[in-house]
């Protein structure tokens, strides 16, 4: 089995006709290796959010390819790559994305059954537990705090077990305190279970909990720091965001 969750070897992706096309990523290659935690940044426009589209299979490159798990994704159908993001990948988005009318247990049941599966009770009750959530899996959104919602959007992400955990700016919308709740977990969901984890984040205190940041720039790697500092972060970012007078 690969090292690598995760590998592009030169991934390009353009949107829109050849005279007005705008390269999002430019020749891209990154591998995230087995059991990390990898942050991405980079400036507005620089490639985050189309790096992690394209890594978990939810947009296709124009060129170049993606290999998850030794799986490459490049020639699978629409059909394959549902099938894959749904049993090998999870994803943490901004938003929580909890649909209101369920309660906590059942929101994170909500994958399996889109699956055709039945969840075991024990097995939701567990990743809630994991999550901190134990003695709230009755309640519905409305009753729960916004770190509260993450949390939960995390225990749904997780209970299919996957292989990589794709987060998009999944702090964005909570106060510090829930912040580091979160990134906590994610944390120790490297250490002690193996995740891998991706997280595409604007905030270098975010981003100094993980093992490694890659910064992109205009759609290419710029570089990256390994267990730097939120304020080692921070200076890095601030010379990549200085705009020429």
């Amino acid at each position: 089995m690969s090292e690598d969750a995760i590998r592009l070897r030169s991934v390009t992706r353009r949107y829109g006709s050849d005279g007005t096309s705008v390269t999002a990523l430019d020749e891209v290659s990154i591998a995230f290796p087995r059991g990390t935690f990898t942050a991405v940044m980079g400036p507005s426009g620089s490639g985050k959010s189309t790096l992690l589209q394209c890594a978990a299979g939810l947009d296709r490159p124009t060129s170049g390819s993606v290999t998850v798990g030794g799986t490459e994704l490049t020639g699978l159908s629409e059909t394959g790559l549902t099938l894959l993001r749904r049993e090998r990948i999870g994803f943490v988005f901004q938003a929580f994305n909890l649909l209101p009318s369920l309660t906590a247990e059942q929101n994170v049941a909500l994958p399996l059954r889109l699956a055709g599966r039945r969840p075991r009770r024990d097995r939701v009750r567990e990743v809630l537990r994991q999550v901190g959530l134990g003695d709230r899996i009755r309640h519905r959104p409305a009753e729960m705090s916004g770190g509260q919602q993450q949390r939960v959007a995390l225990a749904r992400a997780l209970i299919t077990r996957p292989e990589v955990l794709f987060c998009d700016e999944p702090t964005g919308a909570l106060d510090s305190r829930s912040s580091r709740e979160v990134l906590a977990l994610l944390r120790g969901m490297v250490e002690r279970e193996g995740h891998t984890v991706v997280m595409v984040s604007h905030d270098p205190v975010a981003a100094s909990c993980a093992d490694r940041v890659v910064f992109l720039v205009d759609g290419r790697v710029h570089g990256e720091l390994a267990g730097a500092s939120a304020e080692d972060i921070a200076a890095r970012m601030a010379t990549l965001e200085v705009v020429p007078c």
